[in-house]
């Protein structure tokens, strides 16, 4: 029976793991998805509150990108690369471009190396602190200068810089990312109107 046993065992094989471009080419299952080294992992369906909080970050995004072409933004989980060999796909609720990575002018339909200067993440009531610093430090080992994450339920933000600095910023507060978006500040109340 012992034969029988490591026989069976030995015929199931490991599923391989999957590349970022395996990933970007497979059809769309129609739910958020992420690439986790290697391994694809489903995600739960957005609330209609982090939707809005989304769509107001990009809202305030846009109306200061108007007066400064510097660069895109990206929402609805656009994929961003993380990690190589294995690799993982990230989908950042927001993510800014600078023209320096990204040439101005449309996008192609797939992901690529760079990384953007700036992700937004906003935090669901699902999501544990753990897995969003987790999430964050991998976005930062990525080459991605500034994290923010805005949690609606403390209303604040909480920016996480690539050189170690990190501040929590009230309602009141304004968020500046002067390094990469010059000029701009907002309070961060305003990110969840």
């Amino acid at each position: 029976m012992g034969v029988e046993v490591a026989m069976a065992s030995a015929s199931i094989s490991t599923p391989a793991l999957m590349t970022a471009d395996e990933f970007g080419k497979r059809p769309d299952p129609g739910h958020p998805e992420e690439l986790v080294r290697g391994e694809v992992v489903a995600m739960p369906q957005p609330n209609r509150r982090h939707g809005q909080i989304c769509a107001q970050g990009v809202y305030l995004l846009r109306r200061y990108l108007e007066n400064h072409d510097l660069g895109h933004v990206l929402s609805n989980d656009a994929g961003v690369i993380t990690e190589r060999n294995p690799d993982t796909v990230r989908g950042a609720d927001l993510a800014f471009y600078s023209y320096a990575r990204l040439p101005k002018g449309p996008l192609p339909a797939s992901y690529g190396p760079e990384v953007p200067e700036l992700v937004i993440e906003v935090r669901s009531p699902s999501d544990r602190w753990p897995s969003v610093l987790a999430k964050v430090s991998e976005y930062l080992d990525a080459g991605v200068d500034v994290v923010v994450v805005l949690d609606d339920d403390r209303r604040n933000a909480q920016v996480f810089q690539a050189d170690g600095e990190t501040r929590v910023l009230d309602a009141d507060n304004a968020l500046t990312l002067p390094a990469i978006l010059p000029g701009f500040s907002m309070p961060v109340r305003r990110f969840f109107e």
